[in-house]
């Protein structure tokens, strides 16, 4: 699709779609419906990583609506033949029109029409769409095991985005319930995720001193991968999946002193230039760690590996005093493997929501 409309972050374009467009005709012909408006779920827009580049597929002026209970079922199915009819062909030059290049494939790209729009403006069941995506509803708080079910990715797009109108109340509460994690659910996943950083540390040198420095790199990148979602963590910020994990990492207030170390250790082409790296980046993040005070301080300096001559941080060491902090005998009881995107990053998997339930009861 081409357009001379100039680039709009994608959360004010659906602000706007909504505004003038889809507001003024549900105010006209169902005046009363009880409903909210929002941009939230799937999209980078959502994420406040858009550029120009997004617009070439599944951008656009894009809603969310969420009818309240108690309204008229046949609304669901009614509203977006409506809006196909009413809704104007563009706004601010953006076509409202959606053409799928491959009829039987998911993706759509914003097309002009002279006939009904095949919008994207989807009305939902909020109990329902968060059941499809979380896996929990509206009933109760998430429990521990719900929460460590969810993918940061998910949660991400549940609580992200922009809410335009909410008469019920329903959707703003569910992202306020879901907007970070129980404290106790916290200090688990850091501990989860010093483990993790734990289990590999070594391994930079080691692959290096049997003459494999591609596999030096390659652990010292999933090392970073790790200590940059470790950060996420710490300051509170739900991961989002790969593509924009620097770009989010990018935004933290601890990105500006640690990007020097994490990029040398990823670009380094000799390993005692890799492992100085980490180590730098293995006490800022440590000294991170301490300064939160969920757990008891623990020395950041790194140290040697037992008798070999690589230098790590021991990150089990955080690991050991997260979870003695612990005082939910549930999360107590568990092993550390934690959340469901901490032990895999499978993307077909962390789409379905049961499959990944049934993994977490299993531990």
């Amino acid at each position: 699709m081409t357009t001379h409309a100039a680039f709009l972050p994608g959360l004010e374009l659906s602000r706007i779609l909504y505004e003038e467009a889809v507001r003024p005709i549900l105010d006209a012909e169902l005046p009363g419906l009880r409903y909210a408006a929002a941009r939230v779920g799937s999209g980078s827009e959502v994420l406040g990583f858009d550029t120009a580049r997004s617009a070439d597929h599944e951008w656009g002026p894009r809603l969310d609506l969420f009818l309240a209970p108690g309204q008229d079922p046949g609304l669901r199915t009614a509203l977006p033949g409506l809006l196909a009819e009413r809704l104007p062909k563009e706004v601010r030059g953006w076509p409202t029109h959606f053409h799928r290049p491959d009829p039987d494939g998911p993706v759509g790209e914003m097309a002009r029409t002279d006939g009904p729009v095949d919008h994207r403006v989807s009305v939902n069941d909020l109990g329902a769409w968060l059941g499809e995506r979380l896996g929990v509803g509206l009933s109760a708080a998430p429990a521990v095991r719900d929460w460590l079910a969810m993918p940061q990715q998910t949660l991400a797009e549940v609580t992200g985005g922009a809410v335009f109108h909410d008469a019920p109340g329903s959707l703003t509460r569910a992202r306020e319930r879901l907007a970070w994690y129980p404290d106790e659910v916290w200090r688990y996943l850091l501990a989860c995720q010093w483990q993790r950083v734990s289990q590999e540390e070594a391994f930079v040198g080691r692959c290096a001193e049997v003459g494999d420095d591609i596999g030096s790199s390659v652990v010292a990148g999933r090392l970073v991968r790790d200590l940059m979602r470790l950060c996420l963590l710490l300051h509170r910020r739900y991961a989002p999946y790969g593509k924009w994990l620097g770009s989010a990492f990018a935004r933290l207030p601890s990105a500006g002193a640690l990007a020097p170390s994490l990029r040398g250790a990823v670009t380094a082409d000799r390993y005692p230039d890799r492992e100085r790296h980490l180590c730098d980046a293995y006490e800022r993040v440590a000294a991170l760690q301490n300064d939160t005070g969920l757990a008891e301080p623990v020395d950041p300096a790194t140290r040697p590996y037992h008798s070999r001559p690589f230098r790590v941080l021991h990150a089990e060491r955080f690991a050991r005093a997260l979870a003695n902090s612990l005082a939910d005998p549930e999360l107590r009881a568990l092993p550390l493997t934690g959340g469901v995107d901490q032990w895999t990053d499978n993307t077909d998997l962390l789409g379905r929501p049961r499959a990944l339930r049934a993994a977490v009861d299993a531990l």
